[in-house]
């Protein structure tokens, strides 16, 4: 479960409990479309990793290039189901210490050989726009 948040409503997998209207019934730049609006995105309410978006500024979309995109980032993104930012905090600490009693298990969990394989610092600007690439759609061509 998703949700982002702004003055217009709650907006993601709809849910009338909740107070969630369908994420297809506005897009980002109806709940955000000026400089310095803000917006919040909370994914998996249950380890509840909430963000603020701040619209930092609107520009005209460029020809023959696909939206979505991503333009920067930092950190790697933290595994699913790992219990949030606590969650995440705690399996740092495991990772960093191999005499830790959860090491092997955590390393088990993740599919990797050794700690080092995981890197919090790491961020792949291609990677993630690959990721995006599914659901990119060029808005104006030439």
């Amino acid at each position: 479960m998703w949700v982002f948040e702004g003055s217009l409503g709650r907006y993601g997998v709809a849910d009338r409990e909740l107070q969630i209207a369908s994420a297809a019934a506005k897009r980002l730049d109806q709940l955000a479309p000026a400089q310095q609006d803000r917006l919040s995105y909370t994914y998996d309410f249950g380890d509840d990793w909430e963000h603020t978006i701040l619209v930092e500024a609107v520009t005209s979309a460029e020809p023959t290039i696909a939206y979505p995109r991503c333009l920067t980032g930092r950190r790697a993104c933290p595994p699913e189901d790992c219990g949030g930012i606590g969650g995440y905090d705690y399996l740092l600490e495991i990772l960093a210490d191999p005499k830790h009693e959860e090491h092997e298990d955590r390393l088990e969990w993740l599919g990797l050989d050794a700690a080092d394989q995981f890197d919090p610092t790491a961020f792949d600007l291609a990677r993630t726009n690959t990721a995006l690439s599914s659901l990119a759609t060029v808005l104006i061509k030439d």
